[in-house]
């Protein structure tokens, strides 16, 4: 049997019981079919094998094909923003509760992971954000989000103030509780809760939905992905800002700070089982009704 992945990476929830179950089948599975197999270090420290190859995932990144991601769409997301930076294609097996990216069933992994190492599969280009918070001309901090970045205040139920900017262009002023700027990957996540609008993968552009307006009249709005967008926080303002990205990583937000977000360079390489079917994902998770006829 041919192989079109040789080296593979494993990555999950370290403490998980039933990822770390996943992840010791996996490796027999891949070492039985004759593929080279690395385990996340964190992952590999808390199974009982000690001839594992352990790596870090920056290193995982940089030598495997392919990262198999077992756990929830958490852990996709975190591993998304590091190998999303190398030329390795991720699938996702689901030990989590959504599962819009890990979409494979963990009884079924065996079956679709024969299709896919012999070349059956089909593969989906993700665009992430870049966020960056500049200060007195300068950039202060960066950082990236496959789902979405959050402009939101450091106190709970209080409201900010904010300009929004599109390509140099003033689009409106804003006070609400933050501002939540979405991926099509991220539609689905924190903008779907908040009642922004779901975005094919395939479509090149970014949401921005206003957090509890203070004016009723503001709603989400939906721009080119390509384009530059730039929130400005007026000097007078007193609030401790942040910009969170993924729900993980947040960078801090002073008055007079200006955020740029624009698309990263770039891309995460989402595999799939030929039989993929995105809105069938999006019927199975929201409860969507089946067919009349």
């Amino acid at each position: 049997m041919s192989m079109i992945f040789k080296k593979i990476g494993l990555v999950g929830k370290p403490n998980h019981a039933d990822t770390l179950t996943t992840v010791s089948g996996l490796i027999e599975f891949l070492t039985t079919a004759g593929c080279e197999v690395y385990v996340e270090q964190k992952v590999a420290r808390n199974l009982s094998n000690d001839k594992i190859n352990e790596l870090s995932l920056v290193e995982l990144g940089e030598a495997c094909d392919l990262a198999i991601v077992v756990g929830g769409d958490g852990n996709m997301l975190g591993a998304a923003r590091v190998l999303s930076r190398y030329d390795t294609k991720v699938i996702g097996i689901n030990r989590g509760n959504l599962g819009f990216l890990t979409d494979i069933h963990p009884d079924a992994c065996e079956t679709v992971l024969k299709h896919v190492l012999n070349g059956s599969y089909t593969t989906e280009k993700r665009f992430l954000l870049e966020v960056q918070v500049h200060r007195h001309g300068e950039l202060k901090s960066v950082n990236s989000a496959v789902n979405e970045a959050v402009l939101h205040s450091d106190k709970v139920a209080h409201m900010i103030e904010f300009e929004v900017y599109i390509n140099d262009k003033f689009v409106f002023s804003q006070r609400a509780d933050g501002l939540i700027m979405s991926t099509p990957t991220g539609s689905t996540a924190y903008s779907l809760s908040g009642g922004g609008p779901i975005l094919t993968p395939n479509l090149n552009a970014i949401s921005l939905l206003p957090m509890f307006p203070h004016s009723l009249s503001n709603r989400p709005i939906v721009v080119d992905a390509d384009a530059k967008v730039r929130l400005a926080m007026p000097s007078r303002s007193q609030a401790q800002l942040g910009v969170t990205c993924d729900g993980h990583v947040t960078l801090p937000v002073l008055p007079g700070d200006e955020l740029r977000i624009h698309k990263h360079p770039d891309q995460l390489k989402l595999i799939h089982p030929k039989d993929y079917n995105y809105f069938n994902v999006l019927r199975r998770k929201l409860n969507w009704g089946s067919k009349l006829y």
